[in-house]
């Protein structure tokens, strides 16, 4: 199953199929934890302001996709075994749906729950999204020659 076997359409939904192998219930717990902990540091150390979830919601985020992404490619025991092995050869095109749906969400929450303008959202966004994007990428490459 070579890239050039296969339209753009069809490497996408392979693309959105192997972000679903990820562990993403542990994802949501550490998610959920990181984001409690960022709250309770919030409010503990006095930063109360209108946007105060905004910050811990944002690392909740990124850390529920960081793990269910970078976990998806760590696992060995996931179901499909050519799913598996499509993303073990496009490292960085299966990273993509996990980092464009933590920049929408991030983008959302920066708006509606912080001070952001859209704008500026979009833009700050973009950090947390790019540093997902080179971790998965960076896993899948380093696992894919460790495999060859």
């Amino acid at each position: 199953m070579g890239h050039g076997d296969l339209s753009r359409r069809e490497n996408s939904h392979l693309a959105v199929a192997s972000a679903t192998t990820g562990p993403w219930r542990t994802a949501a717990a550490v998610g959920a934890v990181v984001g409690g902990a960022a709250l309770g540091v919030d409010v503990v150390t006095g930063h109360w302001s209108t946007s105060i979830l905004a910050g811990p919601v944002g690392w909740g985020l990124f850390f529920f996709f960081l793990v269910g992404t970078v976990g998806g490619r760590l696992r060995r025991d996931t179901g499909d075994r050519r799913l598996r092995r499509w993303a073990e050869e496009h490292p960085w095109q299966s990273a993509v749906p996990g980092t464009v749906a933590l920049w929408a969400l991030t983008t959302l929450t920066l708006t509606f729950l912080g001070d952001w303008g859209v704008i500026g959202a979009v833009f700050a966004s973009l950090l947390p999204a790019g540093l997902l994007l080179l971790v998965a990428g960076v896993v899948g490459s380093v696992k894919g020659a460790r495999r060859s």
